[in-house]
């Protein structure tokens, strides 16, 4: 379907996710479009109502003509509208321009493209409107052994990182999240976890077969709020980074807490990293998985990367 002319072509869809940060985003909204006005962004406002709304919400709306759409809300907020993008029939996903003004608890995606967490300065940054094409991961998985799929932009996580981000989302439905809360789940649910028996092949080669504690498949470097699980990670580069964390005495992950914030995780001796362009995880029971920060399904588990598959506003990067 063509643009219609009823939507002029530099009008911003602004899909704004009340529930983000803990209800930040229905405080924030009146002093966020207020800074939309002043900055002469000519948008519809359209607030989501439930869980996964955003991403039928972004299939009317390009198929009425919009083609530019920005994310008030957080990494999952953001995970729906891309998921839309991608299911959507109307035009392909490399037409749509994809934004964010951050108001999650985590922001990681943000992180790694330079868009600050200050309203007036990330309006700043969407008006300015550079952008670049990054890839996009499309993942197979199950739930209640019915196979689903979902696409997401930033770092996929499984076994004890989708352990901790289901607690740390139960967490924000009771209103309580954010980067801290993320932190205390990775230390306070170490000894319920049970590690898995798995099977990892990169590119069609098995890399490895054993207990696991943890994997991330990234395609950004940042997840958590700030932790950097996969530092070597180009979202441009076609390719997603690895990084498996083996078994080991849960004790480590105390002891290298720090090694979460810095990049030096993937230095340890029991961590191994990887590179390629798609990924399959078998494994004896379920692991289980995380996408942007969503709580999703469990294994088998299949990634693909679409290479440079979608544009974004990018802002300042380091």
């Amino acid at each position: 379907m063509t643009n219609q002319p009823s939507i002029p072509p530099d009008k911003w869809l602004i899909i704004v996710n009340p529930n983000a940060g803990v209800r930040k985003g229905a405080k924030d909204w009146p002093q966020i479009s207020r800074h939309l006005d002043a900055a002469g962004i000519n948008h519809l406002c359209v607030l989501t109502e439930h869980r996964n709304h955003a991403n039928t919400l972004v299939g009317e709306f390009i198929d009425e003509g919009y083609r530019k759409i920005a994310v008030v809300g957080g990494d999952g907020t953001m995970n729906e509208v891309v998921n839309g993008i991608f299911l959507q029939t109307h035009v392909p996903p490399s037409e749509i321009t994809l934004g964010m003004i951050p108001v999650g608890t985590g922001n990681d995606w943000c992180r790694t493209f330079g868009i600050p967490f200050g309203y007036k300065e990330a309006i700043g940054i969407l008006k300015e409107e550079k952008t670049v094409f990054q890839d996009v991961g499309e993942i197979g998985y199950y739930r209640n052994n019915e196979p689903f799929k979902r696409f997401f932009i930033n770092i996929a996580g499984m076994g004890y990182d989708a352990l901790v981000a289901k607690k740390t989302n139960l967490s924000k439905e009771k209103g309580r999240g954010g980067p801290l809360t993320y932190l205390f789940f990775v230390f306070s649910g170490l000894f319920q976890y049970k590690f898995v028996d798995a099977v990892i092949e990169v590119d069609g080669e098995q890399v490895f077969s054993g207990e696991i504690f943890s994997m991330n498949v990234g395609i950004c470097m940042y997840n958590g709020g700030g932790m950097k699980q996969v530092p070597g990670a180009v979202p441009d580069d076609g390719l997603f980074d690895v990084t498996l964390i083996k078994k080991a005495p849960k004790w480590m992950v105390i002891r290298y807490a720090n090694k979460l914030y810095d990049g030096t995780l993937v230095d340890l001796p029991f961590v191994s990293t990887f590179r390629g362009k798609s990924i399959r995880i078998r494994s004896a029971g379920k692991i289980y998985l995380e996408a942007d920060g969503e709580s999703l399904g469990h294994s088998p588990l299949n990634f693909e990367i679409l290479p440079r598959s979608l544009k974004v506003v990018t802002g300042n990067v380091k």
